[in-house]
């Protein structure tokens, strides 16, 4: 099978991040933003995917937060889209629903080539450590955008802003790993012969 591997640099006057990610690695990760909560989640999202990161990302923390989260997210959902290459064989569907403690999440998405993100969530919080809760939303779309997929998030409840957002990250990670799992014996999952 063919290797579904990326490497991305990208450099602005705001950020610079170097990343390589393997689709089919086992989860582990290098992973440094200067954003330690936005760490966390991103290592989980690896973890749960088992998509092999190795990120370091720098960048302009004195203003905000929110160019570095934007700009990971673009460089991931770009990295993601070089890496699974054709989408021969993809099961290209996934869909998670992840309870963290009191909070329930689901996330859905598909690997299609149009570019869609919908995001239900509500938080209480205005940061959780250093992360804007308002980021969150924005990785997402910077990520289904530029990887091409279509993208849903939803907290179905839940009160705790820091299980909402980890519920999310692991739960876009569960439904990652079943739409890229790819099998020889399928073709393009699509009745138009591409996506």
């Amino acid at each position: 099978m063919v290797d579904r591997t990326s490497k991305i640099e990208r450099n602005t006057n705001e950020t610079s991040i170097k990343l390589e990610i393997n689709l089919d690695g086992t989860g582990i990760n290098e992973i440094n933003t200067g954003i330690g909560f936005f760490d966390h989640m991103l290592n989980l999202f690896s973890f749960h995917s088992k998509i092999d990161i190795k990120l370091l990302a720098n960048g302009d923390l004195e203003v905000c937060d929110h160019h570095t989260v934007e700009d990971v997210g673009i460089a991931l959902g770009e990295a993601f889209k070089k890496a699974i290459g054709d989408k021969k064989g993809i099961n290209r569907y996934g869909t998670f629903h992840l309870p963290m403690d009191e909070t329930l999440a689901l996330v859905s998405l598909d690997i299609s080539g149009r570019a869609f993100l919908v995001f239900d969530c509500d938080f209480n919080r205005e940061k959780v450590g250093e992360l804007s809760t308002e980021m969150v939303e924005e990785f997402f779309r910077a990520f289904a955008f530029n990887a091409g997929i279509t993208l849903h998030c939803k907290v179905l409840y839940g009160s705790n802003d820091h299980h909402k957002i980890e519920a999310i990250f692991k739960g876009f990670g569960r439904a990652i790993k079943e739409a890229k799992h790819r099998d020889k014996l399928n073709g393009i999952p699509s009745t138009k012969g591409m996506l």
